[in-house]
Parts: C-alpha cells; structure tokens; sequence
C-alpha cells in the first residue's frame, strides 16, 4: 500500500484526476471495509483537490448522516431534500453549485464555502450516500469533477 500521492504539478483539474483517481482506486482496491475505503478517498480527494472540504454523507434511518471526511467540522444529520446534499439525493443525480450563496435552503456548515459538488454513490439503483466536495473559490467545479467523481464513485459502490 502507498502512503503518498504522486501528483502532478498543475492546476488542471482533469490532468490531476488523470493521476488521482487510479491511485485511490488502487489504494481502495483490496479493502473490504467501507469507512477504511471512505476514509482514503476522502483524504485523497482532499490532498489531491485543494478543496475545503471532502467527506461523505451515508443514508441511514431516512437521512444522511456524517461519514469520514476531511477538513473543518461539517454538520451531522441533513434530512432528504435538505441542502445541496439533501436535494442531490432527492433528485438522484451529481448538483454542482457555482455560488452556494444562490442555492435556495443551503446549509453553511463553513462560511468558507462558496461553491460545491455533490455526487450520489448507487447501489442496486438506490442512493446509498453521497460523495461531497467544497471549495473557498467560486465557480471552482465543472463536468471534468462530475464524470471524474461519478466513475470513482462506482468503485465505491463496490465498497457497500
């Protein structure tokens, strides 16, 4: 198992995802358990993005609840249709917010945050989490982050 990432010196998101997803999928590969394998990608993603914030939320009892992430302390509970991470459930698909600011019923677990991406995890046609991603910089997500994410989150649904 690697204990670093090999990244490469550039701000182009898709050059970054070109080295960073293999390598969390190799590092998840062989682990059958899932907060190991969230936790990992979490740091990965957060190390290899230089985002504020990257975690998980997973459906439990009818809400989603905190998984592993990494950055500031995020909030706990949100309930379907609650937020971007609520509404990203409800709706079944990946939302990228450009402006938090302009999503009616966003919750701002950090004021830091100015823009998002949150990406549904499937299993068995059914959204068993959701992958979510913040940036300090508007605007700073785009279709390269969700056809990047969305294929790291099939790896992912292998996990559950």
């Amino acid at each position: 198992m690697t204990e670093t990432l090999s990244l490469p010196e550039t701000h182009d998101r898709a050059t970054r995802y070109q080295a960073l997803i293999p390598q969390i999928k190799a590092l998840i590969q062989d682990e059958d358990d899932l907060i190991a394998s969230l936790a990992n990608t979490a740091a990965g993603l957060f190390q290899g993005l230089n985002v504020l914030w990257v975690g998980f939320y997973l459906v439990k009892h009818k809400e989603l609840v905190l998984g592993p992430f990494q950055g500031p302390i995020a909030c706990t509970r949100i309930k379907q249709h609650q937020g971007v991470c609520g509404q990203s459930w409800a709706q079944r698909k990946t939302l990228i917010v450009d402006n938090v600011d302009d999503f009616p019923g966003h919750i701002a677990c950090s004021s830091a945050s100015k823009s998002e991406i949150v990406v549904p995890i499937w299993v068995q046609n059914q959204v068993v989490g959701v992958l979510d991603i913040d940036s300090i910089h508007l605007n700073d997500f785009s279709h390269t982050d969700q056809v990047a994410l969305e294929d790291l989150n099939l790896t992912l649904s292998t996990k559950f």
